[in-house]
């Protein structure tokens, strides 16, 4: 299974060659390609990418709005997305229903709630492929089942959109915004997942000294015992 992270921004207005386009996975096996999220920044940029299928996690732009102009491969997403996308020309519509596994080109997804946004809600999936699997949650403030979604996990992708202040609110009794990196490591370290890559961005990582960053989140997994490293645009990983 190899990962290649095509876009690590999140919805931000700062931009660099490392963290250019919006935060998407893409995951080859086998030589079928899924691609998940397709935010705004990928209007029509299907064919730099040419995924066989598209899986997202919320509704919001940066996650969804690269489909307005529809898309040539299957598309899988929650009823609450399918209801916030219903004008869009998809033509290959698959529904995602949280903690039911699905095949999707070979690969598992299984979804898993969060808290994050109350507009739009939003899932995390956790991905695998034979006995290899990551869990991908690129925004999020909690993941509900959160044991059962990092068991056995061997990379944790997560939400880069703050590194330690809390942006962290209430709205009607829910909790929505963006956990901090460094209380999404400490999720690790109680888990055993033994490595995090942090994407989705936000100004703090993208308009900061990067070097100064990955020395902070490497000390940050250190004494967690998880290896923790930066994605940019273009990077892969290859999970064994």
């Amino acid at each position: 299974m190899k990962l290649r992270f095509v876009g690590t921004r999140g919805e931000i207005e700062p931009r660099t060659e490392r963290h250019y386009s919006h935060a998407a996975l893409l995951i080859t096996h086998n030589r079928r390609r899924v691609m998940v999220d397709f935010g705004k920044d990928w209007t029509g940029r299907y064919n730099e990418v040419k995924p066989h299928a598209i899986v997202i996690t919320h509704a919001h732009p940066d996650h969804a709005f690269g489909l307005m102009a529809g898309a040539p491969c299957p598309v899988y997403a929650t009823e609450h997305v399918w209801h916030d996308i219903a004008e869009y020309p998809i033509e290959k519509q698959f529904m995602v229903r949280p903690r039911e596994p699905l095949d999707v080109e070979g690969l598992i997804f299984e979804a898993f709630m969060l808290d994050h946004s109350t507009r739009c809600p939003a899932v995390s999936y956790r991905i695998s492929a034979g006995a290899r699997a990551i869990h991908y949650a690129p925004d999020v403030v909690y993941i509900h089942d959160k044991e059962e979604a990092l068991a056995g996990v061997r990379i944790y992708i997560g939400d880069g959109a703050t590194m330690e202040r809390s942006m962290v609110r209430r709205s009607g009794g829910n909790l929505i915004g963006h956990t901090p990196v460094k209380t999404q490591l400490g999720w690790c370290q109680k888990a055993g997942v033994p490595e995090a890559i942090i994407t989705h961005c936000g100004t703090e990582i993208v308009t900061a000294d990067e070097s100064a960053v990955v020395r902070k989140l490497e000390a940050w997994g250190a004494e967690r015992g998880v290896a923790v490293r930066l994605a940019y645009d273009g990077m892969e990983v290859h999970v064994r």
